[in-house]
């Protein structure tokens, strides 16, 4: 349904070894993405269907076979459209080695000084490789940690190895640009809505107003709501009513409470516009809704 934490401080892996594999499907509580970001890297590979992201501010629609890496700290979210895909998720001090000839290429993508390209398609043969192998690796574990016979043995040095040279491939290719001194605006930009969004995550469910938000951000309202709707692609209250609909979700899928409660719960001081706004994201009425994810 949601990433419950707009800045996730989930464990993605272990401290040991910090990368983590998902897959996810319709079924998956995570499959919608409402904005939030991690100090974790990430790629997403699109199996099934597509997926637009929206990746600090860029609309970036994906399709099977592709796959999006995603630097720390980005803001993004995005939906997916009969989508089945597959994350990993890491720390990038997990490729640091202690030669400083390696060191340096990383160090440039840690510090921002370049930006790697998001979206890696299948006319990149080699990045996509290696982005296969990576996943191979990791799903193959997580598919042996789950069987009677244990776990796969030297899975981690092939992830780590398949991520190195992902990277090699990234610099070799040139898949990346220059940062300029004009790149920290919108990055800056960023930083501002991020208390905006993290607003909504913790007062959802009391009513907030588009000069409380404006405020939070420390932007006039006029062009708060300009620089909003680049980053996120709908309007302030759009977006509030969207974060709603989907705390309205988990609940409907995790609780037997009243329809009209759960409205309430999720900020909404009449059902029936609950129940109005309910139908225009999701297609369905939240019974129906309920009824389906139970069954």
């Amino acid at each position: 349904m949601l990433y419950l934490d707009y800045n996730e401080k989930q464990i993605h892996g272990t401290s040991e070894f910090p990368i983590a594999f998902y897959h996810v499907d319709a079924a998956h509580p995570r499959y919608e993405m409402p904005f939030h970001w991690h100090k974790e890297y990430e790629i997403v590979k699109i199996l099934e269907g597509t997926f637009n992201l929206v990746l600090s501010g860029i609309e970036i629609p994906a399709h099977p076979g592709e796959s999006i890496l995603i630097p720390s700290g980005a803001l993004h979210g995005g939906t997916p459209n009969d989508c089945i895909y597959e994350c990993l998720v890491f720390d990038l001090d997990v490729l640091f080695l202690h030669s400083d000839v390696c060191r340096q290429y990383l160090k440039k993508i840690k510090h921002q000084e370049i930006t790697v390209r998001p979206l890696i398609t299948m006319e990149s043969k080699p990045l996509c490789l290696a982005i296969d192998m990576a996943f191979h690796a990791m799903a193959h574990h997580e598919m042996e940690s789950n069987a009677a016979d244990g776990r796969q043995p030297g899975y981690e040095l092939i992830a780590v190895g398949s991520l190195l040279n992902l990277f090699g491939l990234i610099f070799s290719e040139g898949h990346y640009t220059e940062n300029s001194p004009e790149w920290e605006l919108p990055f800056r930009h960023a930083n501002q809505l991020k208390a905006v969004f993290e607003y909504i995550e913790t007062h959802y469910s009391s009513e907030i107003t588009l000069k409380q938000l404006s405020q939070i951000s420390g932007m006039s309202p006029k062009y708060f709501c300009r620089c909003f709707q680049t980053f996120a692609h709908k309007t302030p209250m759009d977006y509030l009513n969207y974060y709603r609909i989907e705390r309205a979700c988990g609940q409907l899928c995790t609780t037997d409470a009243p329809i009209t409660s759960i409205a309430y719960d999720c900020g909404f001081n009449d059902c029936s516009y609950f129940i109005k706004l309910f139908k225009r994201y999701k297609h369905i009425t939240p019974k129906q809704y309920q009824l389906q994810m139970k069954h």
